[in-house]
C-alpha cells in the first residue's frame, strides 16, 4: 500500500492542478450525477473497485461507504454481486478486505 500512496504523493507533487481537476470531476458525478442516493453510489463504487481490483479503491470505498451508513451486511452484498458478472474469485478477495476492515486490520489507504 505504501508503494501506491507515495506514488499519488509524487504525482499531487508534480502535477497538482491536474489532480485537484480529477478529484472535482469525480466529486461531481458521485454527488451530482443522477438520482442515486448516497449509500447507493458507495455501494456500486465497492462493486467496481472489487471487479476491477483496485485494492486501494476499494479499502477506500469500503470506508467512506461505512461513513455513508452502509452496514457490512449491504456492503457484503454489492461484493456478492460482483461473481456472476467478474468473478468469484474477485469477490473473495473483496470479502477478504472488508473483513479485515470489520476487524480492524485493514491499513490506511
Amino acid at each position: 500500500m505504501d508503494k501506491i500512496q507515495n506514488n499519488l504523493e509524487n504525482f499531487i507533487k508534480r502535477h497538482g492542478e491536474i489532480y485537484e481537476a480529477y478529484e472535482t470531476y469525480g466529486k461531481m458525478i458521485h454527488e451530482r450525477g443522477g438520482p442515486l442516493d448516497e449509500k447507493t453510489r458507495w455501494l456500486i463504487k465497492i462493486a467496481i473497485s472489487a471487479a476491477s481490483q483496485h485494492e486501494f479503491a476499494l479499502r477506500t470505498h469500503i470506508r467512506k461507504a461505512k461513513a455513508a451508513g452502509c452496514s457490512y451486511d449491504e456492503i457484503e452484498h454489492a461484493l456478492l454481486l460482483v461473481a456472476p458478472s467478474a468473478g468469484f474469485p474477485k469477490t473473495m478477495q473483496g470479502l477478504i478486505l472488508l473483513k479485515e476492515e470489520q476487524e480492524g486490520k485493514m491499513p490506511t489507504p
